[in-house]
């Protein structure tokens, strides 16, 4: 279900999607509004589920995750069992930071973030140890060219 949002909703939306630790105060002055109505407007849509959470991004370069790679997947196994070992293994890999079902010829793709080749080689060997899978080819990331949390609004 879609939320009903109006100017001012979208206003707060883009200031906390560029940098969810301003102040209310800071808010409130960016959108032409006072505090009180922009707190009860950011508690709506937190109940709402409109905002899930907040949280940092942090480099992955200054941390020495390097390698950006997207694993394309395709599976020959459809049952339930298989998918709910694959799901696991996924869920549990804190290498991967997106993991999408697909539609096409490939299954599955995953965003994963690592040190190097040899860490990407070690993620790999540990997802076909946990569950089978057809067919994995990995793409190496050689620019990131555009990357944003920011939905349009």
């Amino acid at each position: 279900m879609t939320a009903r949002l109006d100017d001012l909703d979208r206003k707060i939306l883009a200031a906390l999607q560029e940098d969810a630790s301003l102040s209310l105060e800071d808010i409130a002055r960016r959108v032409g509004s006072s505090k009180t109505p922009v707190w009860n407007r950011i508690r709506r849509l937190r109940e709402t589920g409109v905002i899930r959470r907040q949280t940092v991004i942090l480099d992955p370069e200054a941390l020495g995750l390097e390698a950006c790679f997207f694993v394309l997947i395709r599976t020959s196994e459809h049952d339930p069992d298989w998918l709910a070992r694959f799901l696991a293994a996924v869920k549990a890999r804190p290498e991967v930071l997106e993991a999408h079902r697909l539609a096409g010829e490939i299954d599955y793709i995953l965003k994963v973030r690592v040190k190097n080749a040899r860490a990407y080689d070690a993620f790999y060997q540990a997802l076909i140890a946990q569950v089978k899978i057809h067919n994995v080819t990995a793409l190496l990331s050689m620019e990131e060219i555009k990357a944003t949390t920011a939905l349009p609004l």
